[in-house]
């Protein structure tokens, strides 16, 4: 696998680690033990932040994620004629009613997929406008076929302009007619919420039929909820296989946002590793979001979870069971987690169905297969995912691929291995810029070297 060229424009002023070529991470002195207050969802941040855009009046939408993907949501709407204003983890938006009042411009929206899924629609579906919509190196390689053709069969007016398929891409506000569209949700779950974001602002109903299947229904559950809270109904079937929106108008809401569970999956697997604990106290296993399975997992690998009132908590075990497959479909977010703690249980694990995160950030289960080979680990690759054997890593200076999760996953290893060095660490500014600095704060030895200037 050739190695991903880091895209340092799309780090933002909430990136803390541009000047850092590698992060070092050892073991801590002392199992981790600790109560956390993880930072706010990604998911739940940009869906809400576009969700207020579209609304009619001001929304306050407290304990969002302050992270590249976030900032970039955030100046592409200003950009677009949203006021919005941040104190804290507090966001004001001054919603415009889905009546863009920049009607021309260029956004940059770095490397949120998130952003690129749910703004095509939410534009096209305007009256009035021509926009650009332009994205970090990585995310114009990253799908958007689905989605694009989905909205131009709705009416929406979009072009690429430069490859199909892919953007950048041009959006002319013409409007979107409705009526019955088919799309695949094997993909990206994010094209299905990006059609139920802008569905609402048609002329007619929409009904939105998936050919397949989705790849993780808890993220379009999550989007369904959220436009519940914006005044927006979706009728649907138990199983997503059929969607239907009226046109309606967003409202604007004031809400308290959830801690990111993908987030919250490091420090419990941290605990899981040292024998340790962690508590999460912003967190609740009644959460939409998937990754929050996770602890399913660990407590198969002989955890303790104790599921509390608002707050979730880990202990761990002298040593970690393993010997079983498992689906990660619904959580695949944290496949590379669990393919960081799996060489320290007594028996292999099979990661199964997470073939769609090959077109994420990069190709993460080719990136981990080779990561933890290099380690000198035991690891057998398959088109939809992989099976990783008991053994002991050794240290070793690894690549990010310009991937978060790559980066925050490598770094768990280090809570078991000493010299664990990562490669760009900067990349974890994408969902949580001070991971290394939360780290360091657990116990974790963590060393930091600076570019070197010429």
């Amino acid at each position: 696998m050739t190695h991903v060229v880091s895209d340092l424009a799309a780090r933002s002023k909430w990136s803390v680690l541009k000047d850092i070529e590698v992060a070092e991470v050892s073991p801590a002195s002392h199992p981790i033990q600790a109560e956390l207050v993880v930072p706010g969802s990604k998911s739940l941040t940009n869906r809400a932040l576009i969700m207020a855009a579209l609304a009619h009046g001001e929304s306050e939408l407290s304990g969002i994620l302050k992270s590249d993907d976030s900032y970039w949501c955030i100046q592409t709407l200003k950009e677009l004629g949203v006021e919005v204003k941040i104190t804290g983890d507090t966001a004001k938006v001054y919603g415009m009613g889905g009546n863009w009042p920049v009607k021309q411009a260029e956004v940059y929206i770095g490397a949120a997929g998130t952003t690129a899924r749910f703004l095509p629609g939410a534009l096209a579906a305007a009256k009035g406008g021509n926009w650009v919509i332009r994205a970090s190196k990585r995310m114009s390689e990253r799908p958007m076929h689905p989605l694009i053709t989905a909205l131009q069969q709705l009416g929406a007016s979009i072009r690429y302009l430069e490859k199909e398929g892919y953007l950048p891409i041009e959006i002319r506000g013409e409007g979107l007619k409705g009526g019955e569209v088919h799309i695949s949700g094997s993909t990206s779950s994010q094209f299905i919420s990006g059609l139920l974001i802008a569905s609402a602002l048609a002329e007619n109903p929409v009904t939105i039929c998936i050919t397949d299947h989705i790849v993780q229904h808890a993220y379009v559950k999550m989007t369904i909820d959220l436009l519940e809270q914006f005044g927006i109904h979706v009728d649907h079937d138990d199983s997503l296989t059929m969607m239907r929106v009226k046109p309606q108008s967003y409202h604007a809401r004031r809400l308290q946002l959830e801690a990111d569970a993908s987030t919250a999956g490091y420090f419990f697997a941290l605990a899981a590793l040292t024998n340790g604990r962690v508590r999460i106290t912003n967190l609740s296993y009644q959460t939409r979001q998937p990754d929050i399975q996770l602890v399913d997992v660990f407590e198969r690998m002989g955890c303790r979870v104790t599921r509390g009132n608002g707050f979730i908590e880990l202990e761990g075990v002298q040593q970690l069971k393993g010997g079983f497959d498992i689906s990660m479909k619904e959580m695949s977010d944290q496949t590379l987690t669990l393919a960081a703690v799996a060489p320290f249980a007594d028996g292999p694990i099979a990661i199964h169905d997470v073939a769609h995160i090959r077109h994420h950030e990069c190709d993460r289960i080719s990136a981990i297969v080779q990561l933890l080979t290099q380690m000198g680990i035991r690891v057998e690759e398959r088109k939809d995912g992989l099976t990783v054997y008991p053994g002991q890593p050794k240290a070793a200076e690894l690549f990010a691929y310009d991937d978060h999760r790559v980066a925050m996953s490598l770094a768990l290893i280090g809570a078991k291995v000493p010299g664990i060095r990562i490669l760009d660490p900067g990349c974890v500014s994408k969902t949580c810029p001070q991971y290394f600095n939360e780290l360091e704060k657990l116990g974790l030895q963590v060393k930091l070297e600076k570019k070197a200037t010429s």
